[in-house]
């Protein structure tokens, strides 16, 4: 029976409760589709802090390298706010992605047929389904450029630089264009190319990579007007592909168009198939411990890494098939309504029920 070996970096808040369903549904998953899973615990974020004073101890990203992949709680909160940026919990997040090589960020945004009615926007805008994969390079532009605080003729300010080079551009374009041949074949690039240099960098490398896919039809959009047509028109996306910052926000705008956050997978990937999966929501101090998170996003995190690091498919279709039935019986409170005809359940509750569907 092969076996494959998972680094768990529950993290802060409300990070262990959902991770803790989401190896409910993996053990489910195994056990139906004949693998086995051995989870080494390491710790990320404020609980490292906490426990080592760092948030990315080396022995967690070298648990992460000799793992075949990393699922991922979440991480932060207003206990480490007066922690210097270096070493709050956020900077343990993205040294992990930058210790892993981890360049891709997988985000879709999909409408489950159950919560059309949960979605802000009108039945009429989303259609009878939505489905967008918003692919976001994610270890390069703002977030790792230089950065810094100065004092200019008496007035402080600070800075933080937009930088991408032509292969990170390639390398993530590549992902994106490779994406779209296996889904509708329509790419869309978003950037700022009307006003940044970096963007019309962007724009030319992804122009000259489109000769290769001949079959993908490559669009371009300004960052302003892509927030825009999300919600006018969501339908006319498939694949979008953009940079770091733009992508972290198109993404998480794009989650609410699906009705609640708390549904929305991700998979950061990097060479040879190494990924961490996580859910795109944050930690939720406020409701940590109240047994009230939704675990679907990062049960679907699961799910994508059966897909997309351990080469195992079927099993990933029975999470997701099993994500699709609970449903239409149960619900979180944070896509509970009362006309839905649904048991409102918490966090445990809805992880069991998950497991006992698969």
């Amino acid at each position: 029976m092969k076996t494959y070996k998972i680094a768990v970096l529950k993290g802060d808040g409300i990070g262990p409760e959902i991770v803790d369903q989401a190896i409910k549904a993996l053990d489910q998953a195994a056990k139906k589709h004949g693998f086995a899973v051995d989870y080494d615990y390491q710790l990320l974020g404020g609980a490292a802090i906490d426990a080592t004073g760092s948030p990315l101890p080396e022995a967690t990203i070298e648990a992460c390298r000799n793992a075949s992949s990393v699922l991922l709680g979440a991480v932060g909160g207003p206990k480490w706010d007066k922690e210097p940026g270096s070493n709050r919990p956020e900077a343990g997040l993205l040294g992990i992605r930058k210790a892993l090589g981890l360049y891709a960020n997988l985000r879709p945004a999909v409408i489950f047929a159950p919560l059309r009615d949960a979605s802000p926007l009108k039945p009429e805008i989303t259609g009878e389904s939505l489905d967008i994969m918003v692919v976001r390079e994610l270890t390069g532009g703002i977030y790792f450029g230089d950065r810094g605080t100065e004092e200019i003729g008496g007035v402080q300010s600070a800075y933080d630089t937009e930088r991408y080079s032509v292969p990170e551009i390639q390398r993530i374009a590549r992902v994106a264009f490779d994406m779209a041949r296996k889904r509708n074949r329509r790419l869309c690039s978003v950037d700022k190319a009307n006003v940044l240099d970096s963007s019309r960098l962007w724009r030319a490398t992804v122009n000259r990579l489109a000769a290769e896919y001949p079959d993908v039809e490559l669009t371009h959009l300004y960052v302003d007007n892509t927030a825009m047509q999300l919600v006018r028109n969501p339908g006319q996306f498939d694949v979008i592909v953009t940079s770091n910052m733009f992508g972290d926000i198109l993404s998480d705008e794009a989650s609410m168009i699906s009705g609640s956050i708390g549904m929305l997978a991700s998979a950061s990937l990097g060479e040879g198939g190494l990924g961490l999966y996580e859910p795109i929501h944050g930690s939720a101090p406020d409701i940590a411990g109240q047994d009230a998170a939704n675990p679907l996003a990062t049960i679907l995190s699961a799910a994508m890494m059966l897909r997309y690091s351990l080469d195992q498919p079927e099993a990933a279709r029975s999470i997701e098939n099993a994500v699709a039935a609970v449903l239409t019986q149960a619900r979180t409170r944070d896509i509970y309504t009362e006309d839905s005809g649904c048991r409102l359940v918490g966090c445990q509750e809805m992880g069991n029920l998950v497991a006992s569907l698969i």
